[in-house]
Protein backbone atom coordinates (compact mmCIF):
# COMPACT_ATOMS: atom_id res chain seq x y z
CA UNK A 1 0.00 0.00 0.00
CA UNK A 2 1.50 3.74 -0.72
CA UNK A 3 2.37 5.90 1.79
CA UNK A 4 -0.67 8.37 0.23
CA UNK A 5 -3.21 5.70 0.74
CA UNK A 6 -1.49 5.14 4.45
CA UNK A 7 -4.42 7.34 6.50
CA UNK A 8 -6.93 7.51 3.33
CA UNK A 9 -8.94 10.61 1.30
CA UNK A 10 -10.92 12.46 -0.74
CA UNK A 11 -10.70 15.89 -1.65
CA UNK A 12 -12.86 17.43 -4.35
CA UNK A 13 -13.01 21.23 -6.20
CA UNK A 14 -15.42 22.48 -8.60
CA UNK A 15 -15.89 26.00 -10.07
CA UNK A 16 -18.92 27.24 -10.98
CA UNK A 17 -20.54 30.35 -12.49
CA UNK A 18 -18.29 33.43 -10.58
CA UNK A 19 -18.26 30.54 -7.69
CA UNK A 20 -16.27 28.06 -6.17
CA UNK A 21 -16.54 24.86 -3.85
CA UNK A 22 -14.28 22.37 -2.03
CA UNK A 23 -14.87 19.52 0.23
CA UNK A 24 -13.21 16.49 1.69
CA UNK A 25 -14.23 13.07 3.65
CA UNK A 26 -14.18 12.81 7.09
CA UNK A 27 -12.30 10.12 7.64
CA UNK A 28 -8.81 9.18 9.23
CA UNK A 29 -7.74 5.69 9.49
CA UNK A 30 -5.04 3.69 9.69
CA UNK A 31 -4.93 1.67 6.69
CA UNK A 32 -8.75 -0.30 6.61
CA UNK A 33 -9.16 0.36 10.67
CA UNK A 34 -10.82 3.73 11.43
CA UNK A 35 -9.36 5.87 13.67
CA UNK A 36 -11.59 9.16 13.94
CA UNK A 37 -14.23 10.64 11.74
CA UNK A 38 -13.75 14.48 12.32
CA UNK A 39 -10.29 15.04 10.82
CA UNK A 40 -9.86 17.97 8.85
CA UNK A 41 -8.54 18.35 5.09
CA UNK A 42 -9.84 21.31 3.71
CA UNK A 43 -8.18 24.88 5.45
CA UNK A 44 -9.23 27.95 4.85
CA UNK A 45 -6.46 30.15 4.11
CA UNK A 46 -8.16 33.78 3.56
CA UNK A 47 -11.51 34.77 2.95
CA UNK A 48 -11.19 33.61 -0.84
CA UNK A 49 -8.52 31.01 -0.77
CA UNK A 50 -9.35 27.09 0.64
CA UNK A 51 -6.71 24.40 -0.09
CA UNK A 52 -7.46 20.81 0.75
CA UNK A 53 -4.89 17.95 1.43
CA UNK A 54 -4.65 14.17 0.61
CA UNK A 55 -2.09 11.94 2.27
CA UNK A 56 0.04 11.27 4.79
CA UNK A 57 -2.05 12.53 8.42
CA UNK A 58 0.69 14.08 10.41
CA UNK A 59 2.10 15.95 6.58
CA UNK A 60 -1.29 17.47 6.23
CA UNK A 61 -1.40 19.19 9.44
CA UNK A 62 2.42 20.22 8.66
CA UNK A 63 2.03 21.59 5.66
CA UNK A 64 -1.29 23.41 7.14
CA UNK A 65 0.73 24.92 9.47
CA UNK A 66 3.80 26.19 7.58
CA UNK A 67 1.19 27.68 4.80
CA UNK A 68 -0.21 29.49 7.58
CA UNK A 69 3.25 30.64 8.76
CA UNK A 70 4.75 31.67 5.12
CA UNK A 71 1.38 33.43 4.29
CA UNK A 72 1.67 35.46 7.64
CA UNK A 73 4.78 36.42 6.62
CA UNK A 74 3.92 37.78 3.19
CA UNK A 75 1.07 39.84 4.23
CA UNK A 76 3.07 41.57 7.28
CA UNK A 77 5.59 42.24 4.07
CA UNK A 78 3.30 42.91 1.34
CA UNK A 79 0.51 44.27 3.30
CA UNK A 80 -2.07 42.58 1.27
CA UNK A 81 -3.58 39.03 1.30
CA UNK A 82 -2.23 36.33 -1.29
CA UNK A 83 -4.44 35.55 -4.72
CA UNK A 84 -4.84 31.80 -5.31
CA UNK A 85 -2.40 32.03 -7.94
CA UNK A 86 0.55 33.62 -5.52
CA UNK A 87 -0.74 30.60 -2.95
CA UNK A 88 -0.40 28.18 -5.33
CA UNK A 89 3.22 28.68 -6.41
CA UNK A 90 4.10 29.12 -2.88
CA UNK A 91 2.99 25.47 -2.24
CA UNK A 92 4.62 24.67 -5.04
CA UNK A 93 7.77 25.79 -4.34
CA UNK A 94 7.43 24.58 -0.37
CA UNK A 95 6.67 21.06 -2.00
CA UNK A 96 9.61 21.50 -4.33
CA UNK A 97 12.29 22.41 -1.68
CA UNK A 98 11.42 19.02 -0.16
CA UNK A 99 11.69 17.10 -3.11
CA UNK A 100 14.27 14.93 -2.07
CA UNK A 101 12.06 13.64 1.21
CA UNK A 102 8.89 14.96 0.41
CA UNK A 103 5.58 15.59 2.42
CA UNK A 104 3.38 13.15 1.60
CA UNK A 105 -0.03 15.09 0.65
CA UNK A 106 -1.27 15.94 -3.09
CA UNK A 107 -2.66 19.51 -2.42
CA UNK A 108 -5.90 21.19 -4.05
CA UNK A 109 -6.45 24.83 -4.04
CA UNK A 110 -9.87 26.76 -5.14
CA UNK A 111 -10.52 30.11 -4.85
CA UNK A 112 -11.48 32.89 -6.11
CA UNK A 113 -9.05 35.30 -7.84
CA UNK A 114 -9.16 39.34 -7.78
CA UNK A 115 -11.37 39.16 -10.62
CA UNK A 116 -13.74 37.46 -8.74
CA UNK A 117 -13.53 34.22 -11.33
CA UNK A 118 -13.16 30.64 -9.81
CA UNK A 119 -9.60 29.28 -9.53
CA UNK A 120 -8.85 25.76 -9.18
CA UNK A 121 -5.14 24.11 -9.01
CA UNK A 122 -3.76 20.79 -8.07
CA UNK A 123 -0.02 19.69 -8.03
CA UNK A 124 1.79 16.03 -6.98
CA UNK A 125 4.38 15.38 -3.78
CA UNK A 126 7.08 17.62 -5.54
CA UNK A 127 4.97 20.64 -6.80
CA UNK A 128 4.34 20.38 -10.58
CA UNK A 129 0.97 22.37 -10.88
CA UNK A 130 -1.73 21.90 -13.16
CA UNK A 131 -4.21 23.91 -13.52
CA UNK A 132 -7.99 23.75 -15.12
CA UNK A 133 -11.64 25.18 -15.48
CA UNK A 134 -13.62 23.09 -14.12
CA UNK A 135 -12.93 20.40 -11.42
CA UNK A 136 -9.63 18.71 -9.10
CA UNK A 137 -9.42 15.59 -7.68
CA UNK A 138 -7.10 14.28 -5.08
CA UNK A 139 -6.77 11.14 -2.68
CA UNK A 140 -7.03 7.54 -2.55
CA UNK A 141 -10.80 7.55 -4.67
CA UNK A 142 -10.05 10.00 -7.65
CA UNK A 143 -11.10 7.11 -10.04
CA UNK A 144 -14.22 7.42 -8.16
CA UNK A 145 -14.56 10.96 -7.75
CA UNK A 146 -13.40 11.48 -11.47
CA UNK A 147 -16.30 9.17 -12.98
CA UNK A 148 -18.79 11.14 -10.92
CA UNK A 149 -17.52 14.58 -11.92
CA UNK A 150 -17.83 13.59 -15.25
CA UNK A 151 -21.52 12.54 -15.38
CA UNK A 152 -22.78 15.26 -13.10
CA UNK A 153 -20.53 18.37 -13.71
CA UNK A 154 -22.10 20.73 -16.20
CA UNK A 155 -20.51 24.34 -16.90
CA UNK A 156 -22.11 27.45 -15.14
CA UNK A 157 -23.45 25.76 -12.48
CA UNK A 158 -24.97 28.33 -9.33
CA UNK A 159 -23.67 28.14 -5.77
CA UNK A 160 -26.70 26.01 -4.99
CA UNK A 161 -26.17 23.28 -8.12
CA UNK A 162 -22.30 23.32 -7.30
CA UNK A 163 -23.14 22.41 -3.56
CA UNK A 164 -26.09 19.54 -4.57
CA UNK A 165 -23.17 18.46 -7.43
CA UNK A 166 -20.09 18.80 -4.98
CA UNK A 167 -22.21 16.21 -2.36
CA UNK A 168 -23.37 13.76 -4.59
CA UNK A 169 -20.49 13.30 -6.01
CA UNK A 170 -18.21 13.36 -3.34
CA UNK A 171 -20.61 10.85 -1.28
CA UNK A 172 -21.41 8.81 -3.94
CA UNK A 173 -17.70 8.15 -4.62
CA UNK A 174 -16.66 8.05 -0.82
CA UNK A 175 -19.41 5.14 -0.23
CA UNK A 176 -17.59 2.71 -3.10
CA UNK A 177 -14.11 3.51 -1.43
CA UNK A 178 -13.02 1.33 1.99
CA UNK A 179 -10.07 4.02 2.90
CA UNK A 180 -12.13 6.85 2.93
CA UNK A 181 -15.68 8.23 3.91
CA UNK A 182 -17.41 8.91 6.81
CA UNK A 183 -19.68 11.70 5.20
CA UNK A 184 -17.79 14.74 4.48
CA UNK A 185 -17.67 18.77 4.28
CA UNK A 186 -17.00 21.59 2.69
CA UNK A 187 -17.22 25.31 1.68
CA UNK A 188 -18.02 27.62 -1.52
CA UNK A 189 -17.95 31.12 -2.35
CA UNK A 190 -19.74 33.55 -4.33
CA UNK A 191 -20.02 37.27 -4.68
CA UNK A 192 -17.53 37.77 -2.22
CA UNK A 193 -19.05 35.58 0.75
CA UNK A 194 -18.62 31.75 1.96
CA UNK A 195 -20.98 28.75 2.75
CA UNK A 196 -19.74 26.54 5.07
CA UNK A 197 -21.81 23.38 4.63
CA UNK A 198 -21.34 19.59 6.29
CA UNK A 199 -22.78 16.68 4.85
CA UNK A 200 -23.09 12.71 5.72
CA UNK A 201 -23.81 9.17 3.68
CA UNK A 202 -25.24 6.14 4.58
CA UNK A 203 -23.19 6.52 7.78
CA UNK A 204 -25.82 8.79 9.46
CA UNK A 205 -27.89 12.17 8.02
CA UNK A 206 -27.24 14.95 9.79
CA UNK A 207 -26.29 18.58 9.30
CA UNK A 208 -23.63 20.12 11.15
CA UNK A 209 -22.78 23.77 10.53
CA UNK A 210 -24.16 25.89 7.65
CA UNK A 211 -24.81 29.66 6.87
CA UNK A 212 -23.07 33.25 5.46
CA UNK A 213 -20.25 34.09 7.34
CA UNK A 214 -21.73 37.58 8.30
CA UNK A 215 -25.25 36.00 8.31
CA UNK A 216 -27.44 33.30 9.57
CA UNK A 217 -30.45 32.30 7.37
CA UNK A 218 -31.69 29.08 7.72
CA UNK A 219 -33.92 27.33 5.42
CA UNK A 220 -34.14 23.33 4.52
CA UNK A 221 -33.85 21.09 0.83
CA UNK A 222 -33.86 17.59 0.66
CA UNK A 223 -32.50 15.63 -2.38
CA UNK A 224 -31.63 12.17 -2.93
CA UNK A 225 -29.97 9.97 -5.32
CA UNK A 226 -29.50 5.89 -4.69
CA UNK A 227 -29.28 4.72 -1.48
CA UNK A 228 -28.20 7.67 0.30
CA UNK A 229 -29.48 11.58 0.81
CA UNK A 230 -27.79 14.75 1.18
CA UNK A 231 -29.77 17.44 3.80
CA UNK A 232 -28.41 20.68 3.53
CA UNK A 233 -29.00 24.45 5.17
CA UNK A 234 -28.66 27.56 3.33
Amino acid sequence: MSILEYNGAAVIAMAGKDCVGIASDNRLGIQYQTVAMDFKKVFKMNDTLFVGLAGLATDVQTLDQLLRFRMNLYELREERTMTPQVFTNLLSNILYEKRFGPYFAEPVVAGLDEKGSPYLATMDLIGAIETTKDFVVSGTCDGNLYGMCETLYKPDLGKEELFETLAQALLASVDRDALSGWGGGGAYYYEGRGDVKRVEGTAGLRLEFAGEWNRMEWSRFWSGIGNFTVLGWQ
